[in-house]
């Protein structure tokens, strides 16, 4: 269950050499994750009062400059979950063009996620209703 979220490029993105900034890529995937989960209606159960859901590794492949007026296009899809953590792949690639189709490939990732207990301050076991939602949400 793949979401896909659209984004333009705008000048404040770039930096001096006109292109996104590496550091906006991250506010991209983090744009589109939320996305994904709100759209779902779970972006309360994971990011509410009591829970947290916390980035703990995020490798960024950059496979091309994203530039101005450039629309892109963000996959986001949960592809594993574990009994500590949980995999979410996103791919950023030009909003016009088809990855199939030899469309341009802007950047991958695949980050892993932890869900926090905010009170406690450690990380919860992914188990029983927890478990069952991300086992929903996957591909």
């Amino acid at each position: 269950m793949s979401h896909t979220t659209t984004l333009n490029v705008r000048g404040y993105h770039l930096d001096v050499y006109g292109h996104v900034n590496n550091a906006r890529y991250l506010e991209f995937l983090e744009e589109a994750r939320w996305r994904f989960f709100a759209e779902r209606g779970v972006i309360d159960t994971l990011t509410g009062k009591e829970l947290a859901m916390v980035v703990v590794n995020i490798n960024i492949n950059y496979r091309r400059a994203a530039l101005i007026h450039e629309e892109l296009k963000i996959v986001t899809q949960l592809t594993k979950v574990g009994n500590k953590s949980f995999i979410i792949r996103q791919e950023i690639s030009l909003a016009d063009s088809s990855l199939t189709n030899g469309g341009e490939m802007i950047a991958d990732t695949d980050g892993t996620y932890v869900l926090l207990d905010n009170e406690l301050g450690a990380t919860v076991a992914i188990q029983g209703k927890y478990k069952n939602l991300l086992d929903q949400l996957r591909d």
